[in-house]
C-alpha cells in the first residue's frame, strides 16, 4: 500500500485534531463501476474495512451515512438512527454541493458544513478503517471511534446485505 501526501479538507480536519491517521493512494480508473469496491481491491483490503460516504435525505434534512463499500445503505435504519421517518437518497449533484466533494472521492470528514451522520456499527470491529480522505484514488485509515468523534456521528446498524 502506497503513503501518499496529500491536503484536502478531511485530512486538514485530521491534523488540525491530532488524529493519527494514515494516506493511501491508488490509480484510480475512471470507468469503475464501483469507486468503493475499486479502493478495496487496489489497496488489497477486504471489503468491509473500507467505508463508502453516502448522503440521504431523512426527513428533507441532508444525512450522512458511512457503510461499508460491499453493502447498501438500510435507509428505514438509518432514518430510524436520526428520530426520522423516512430517508431518501440525494442525487449525485446535490450531494456534491453539499459536501463540497465529489462523487467517490466523498468523505465524511471535512465536508462544506457538518451534516448529522451515522456510522455503521461494523465499523468498531475494527482496529482501523479506511474512508476516502476527499478526493478518488485517496483514502485514510483512521481509528473508527476517530472517525465517530469528528463527525460526531451516531453509531447503529445502517448496512445492509
Amino acid at each position: 500500500m502506497a503513503k501518499a501526501k496529500a491536503s484536502t479538507p478531511a485530512t486538514v480536519v485530521l491534523t488540525k485534531a491530532g488524529v493519527p491517521f494514515t494516506l493511501h493512494s491508488y490509480e484510480h480508473d475512471p470507468n469503475t463501476p464501483s469507486y468503493g469496491l475499486e479502493a478495496a481491491d487496489a489497496l488489497g483490503l477486504p471489503p468491509e474495512r473500507v467505508f463508502k460516504t453516502l448522503i440521504a435525505r431523512v426527513d428533507g434534512k441532508l444525512t450522512v451515512g458511512v457503510v461499508p463499500v460491499d453493502r447498501h445503505l438500510d435507509l428505514k435504519a438509518l432514518a430510524a438512527a436520526t428520530g426520522g421517518k423516512k430517508a431518501t437518497m440525494t442525487d449525485p449533484a446535490e450531494a456534491e454541493r453539499a459536501t463540497g466533494y465529489v462523487v467517490g472521492g466523498i468523505s465524511p470528514l471535512g465536508q462544506r458544513r457538518r451534516l448529522p451522520t451515522v456510522v455503521d456499527e461494523s465499523a468498531l470491529g475494527f482496529e482501523t478503517v479506511y474512508v476516502s480522505a476527499g478526493r478518488r484514488g485517496l483514502d485514510v485509515e483512521l481509528a473508527p471511534a476517530d472517525l465517530v468523534k469528528l463527525t460526531d456521528a451516531v453509531v447503529a446498524p445502517i448496512a445492509r446485505g
